[in-house]
């Protein structure tokens, strides 16, 4: 190969590399935006619940504190996603109330599916009272997708 033919070998080869590097950095989230209230966040979890099992409601409380702890509050976004039977973690009357209220003054989310609240109120009549801190989303499997697409890793203790 002569000069030419590897001068110009080399500026394709240059060229793919930079075109590469924009597609990439164009799909994937930024990090700011991943958790736009935990800015120097490098680590995200999404903790999934969808049961209402006590020891299980405690288990994803627990895993979140030892997110927390490991991570520190300002290097890790943490939220909890309930749904189904799993809202239950976010009624007002729950037994792990406190440790939900701890949770958030430190950075934690906790969501309830929007769908799951409709469907009890149609079969009661009421909408049952729930923690203010819990974030209504309108479908919590579409918010868990939404939190993926952002960067959000899954996780269902």
């Amino acid at each position: 190969m002569n000069r030419r033919g590897l001068f110009f070998f080399l500026s394709v080869l240059a060229l793919m590399s930079f075109a590469t590097g924009l597609v990439t950095a164009q799909t994937r989230p930024a990090k700011q935006d991943a958790a736009p209230d935990k800015p120097f966040a490098e680590h995200f979890i999404a903790l999934q619940l969808s049961d209402s099992d006590p020891k299980k409601e405690r288990l994803v409380l627990s895993v979140a504190s030892n997110l927390l702890k490991a991570y520190g509050p300002d290097k890790v976004a943490v939220e909890v996603v309930t749904f189904g039977p799993g809202i239950d973690l976010l009624r007002d009357t729950n037994e792990h109330r406190a440790l939900v209220d701890s949770l958030v003054v430190q950075g934690v989310r906790f969501s309830v599916c929007g769908n799951t609240l409709d469907t009890i109120e149609r079969e009661t009549g009421k909408r049952p009272a729930l923690n203010p801190h819990a974030v209504e989303v309108q479908v919590g499997v579409g918010h868990l997708l939404d939190l993926t697409e952002r960067g959000f890793t899954i996780v269902r203790p």
